[in-house]
């Protein structure tokens, strides 16, 4: 068995990259469903978020409300592109050796999984009210429901992925921690007396 470095990794370099296990891990899964769940958001509001009535000026689905066209597209985009860095920075994760370093990434980790869940509830209250006061009248023949109604469960779907990211983050962080008093309170080597 070889001795493990800081949170069960070996020393830089010499863990070479597992498709298979990275791929099958439950932490990879949840970023790609996240991924997933961002895109379909942002580009159900993008492509039939948006109606044109008598007019060449556009109005949000959400009853005529761009602010919440918009927030729904901001959140989308920011998840998909913090789904992205994050999946890159796990494949990364086990060629870090510096237990800090390990701590400063599980920990942004940590912040934006919070924050995106956060995010995401507050889009799903907010255009899942807005949608119940859209009038019938303000769509005609239905145009953008089936978006909408897509978008606000997605959007509840990410509160659930990203809330649990931010508990397995929970989870590494305290890992790495205790690992961190155990390497300063337990070292490797025993220290020696010496004799002025």
């Amino acid at each position: 068995m070889e001795p493990a470095g800081a949170y069960g990794a070996g020393k830089a370099g010499s863990v070479s990259f597992d498709p298979v296990a990275f791929f099958t891990h439950p932490r990879t899964i949840l970023r790609l469903l996240s991924w997933v769940f961002s895109m379909v958001v942002f580009s159900c509001i993008v492509n039939e978020g948006y109606i044109n009535i008598g007019s060449e000026r556009l109005l949000c689905v959400f009853n005529n409300n761009a602010d919440a066209c918009n927030y729904g597209v901001t959140v989308g985009v920011a998840c998909f592109i913090g789904s992205i860095c994050f999946l890159i920075l796990d494949i990364y994760f086990p060629s870090i050796s510096s237990v800090r370093d390990r701590r400063r990434a599980v920990l942004v980790d940590l912040v934006f999984s919070g924050l995106a869940s956060f995010l995401w509830f507050v889009g799903f209250c907010f255009l899942a009210n807005q949608w119940q006061a859209t009038s019938v009248d303000e769509l005609p023949l239905a145009q953008g429901s089936d978006a909408a109604r897509a978008t606000i469960a997605f959007c509840f779907f990410s509160i659930l992925t990203w809330g649990y990211q931010g508990l397995l983050a929970m989870d590494r962080f305290k890992s790495i921690a205790f690992t961190e008093v155990k390497q300063r309170l337990l070292p490797s080597t025993p220290q020696t007396l010496t004799l002025i």
